[in-house]
Order: C-alpha cells, then sequence, then structure tokens
C-alpha cells in the first residue's frame, strides 16, 4: 500500500510539474495535445502501475487510455522519465514495456469480448 502512495506521488508531480519545467519537447507535444486533460488520474496511476510494477489494468482505464493515444501515452512515459526521482531505470526498458502495454490496451479494446 505504501508503495501505492509513493506512486501517486510521483503522478501528482508528474502532472504538476510542466508548469515549472523548461518547454521542452514532450511537455511541447503534451500542452498542444491536452495530454493531460484526457484521462482521470486513477487511469493515469493504473497505467503507471502496470508499467512500472507489471500490474493490470482495468477495462474503464484501458478504454480510456486508449483514446489518450499513442502520441500523448509516449511523450508522458518520457516526460516523467526526465524525472531524476526515474535516473536510475532503464529508459529503454521502460520505454519498450509502455509501448507494449499501449498494444495490449489497444488487443483489449479490440477483443470481443469487450464488446458485446
Amino acid at each position: 500500500m505504501g508503495g501505492l502512495n509513493v506512486y501517486f506521488v510521483l503522478v501528482v508531480l508528474f502532472l504538476s510539474c510542466g508548469a515549472v519545467m523548461a518547454m521542452k519537447e514532450n511537455d511541447r507535444i503534451i500542452k498542444e495535445n491536452n495530454c493531460e486533460t484526457i484521462t482521470g488520474l486513477p487511469c493515469v496511476l493504473e497505467a503507471f502501475m502496470s508499467i512500472f510494477e507489471t500490474r493490470s489494468i482495468s477495462n474503464k482505464c484501458c478504454g480510456e487510455l486508449v483514446v489518450l493515444g499513442k502520441v500523448c501515452h509516449s511523450a508522458l512515459v518520457k516526460r516523467t522519465l526526465e524525472n531524476p526521482l526515474f535516473k536510475d531505470l532503464s529508459t529503454t526498458t521502460i520505454i519498450a514495456k509502455s509501448i507494449q502495454t499501449l498494444n495490449n490496451y489497444l488487443a483489449l479494446i479490440d477483443s470481443p469480448s469487450l464488446s458485446t
């Protein structure tokens, strides 16, 4: 449970740091595409837990994150990895895992069992 609180704080920091940080490419993409307003914080938390801790994600959040799209998903993950708190993580591994996670969301949404 403590781990969830840490991730919650990190996500809140992540969502609020855009106003303080200098405008970078990922920030520009996020701002231009309104990425931070597309999905709610609970689904952002589920997505990050699924990427960073290999947890499952609900069908509801899966749908929201598919609407978020690849461009926003990628920019948000990359901006998170710019945070010094994540400096010890393998950027390449996390980005690959985030792409795999998004592809899993897309496959779940396309699944006939969810459309009935």
